[in-house]
């Protein structure tokens, strides 16, 4: 029998794009972002057989990245907060706090485009700049790819504001304490996806250091 972790990979490899019989790619809208509908049928689960030919519509965006900028020394990090019109609805607010995010501009690198976001977003200077993850957010409905990172940084004042009057930004910093994580966890006041993980990896680190710490001073 498989061990768990065996299942695991067995799952997430077995099928590939040649298991797909892609009919038609239709695009129907272009704006800030454009919009495809692709007629298709894809394999069964188990057996040589495909579907019925399905249609779906993909939006298609470019690729981002996105950034938790924290600082160990002053323990305490940054998250941003700025509207989103895909939260017009949100009946808490579309106003989201989020960690600093781009687009790639062209063929530029995941780091490139955090180095100048950063900047941009909050005025930090990144260092110890960390990858943590590759993922598609919204893998129903986008072929949008992400690259989440951490790095550390000086971090600004709280309550600044930053961002790109040119392309409609309106940004405003907000400075946490470590020991906050938990209430804006508690309190329900993150929206989005990037940013959990990004603070979930953060509450890890946190844990590991308090517990380096712990260890150092028992054996010192």
């Amino acid at each position: 029998m498989n061990s768990p972790s065996t299942c695991v990979i067995v799952m997430a490899t077995q099928y590939t794009v040649k298991d797909l019989r892609i009919i038609k790619r239709e695009p129907i809208y272009t704006g800030f972002v454009k919009l495809e509908r692709v007629s298709l049928s894809y394999r069964l689960f188990q057996q040589n057989n495909y579907s019925e030919i399905v249609e779906r519509e993909c939006a298609q965006r470019k690729k981002a990245a996105g950034v938790l900028i924290y600082n160990d020394a002053k323990q305490q990090f940054l998250l941003i907060e700025q509207f989103r019109v895909g939260a017009i609805d949100d009946p808490i607010s579309p106003w989201h706090l989020e960690i600093v995010a781009g687009l790639l501009d062209g063929n530029e690198s995941p780091e490139a485009c955090l180095y100048r976001e950063s900047l941009e977003e909050a005025g930090c200077e990144l260092f110890d700049l960390h990858h943590l993850f590759t993922f598609y957010p919204s893998a129903g409905a986008s072929n949008e790819l992400f690259y989440l990172y951490t790095a550390q940084a000086e971090l600004p004042k709280n309550g600044a504001i930053f961002g790109l009057v040119e392309e409609g930004e309106n940004i405003q910093a907000h400075i946490f304490n470590y020991h906050e994580l938990p209430q804006l966890f508690a309190e329900q006041k993150l929206r989005n996806a990037p940013v959990i993980m990004a603070l979930q990896w953060l509450q890890q680190h946190i844990a590991n250091h308090t517990s380096a710490s712990i260890t150092s001073e028992h054996t010192s």
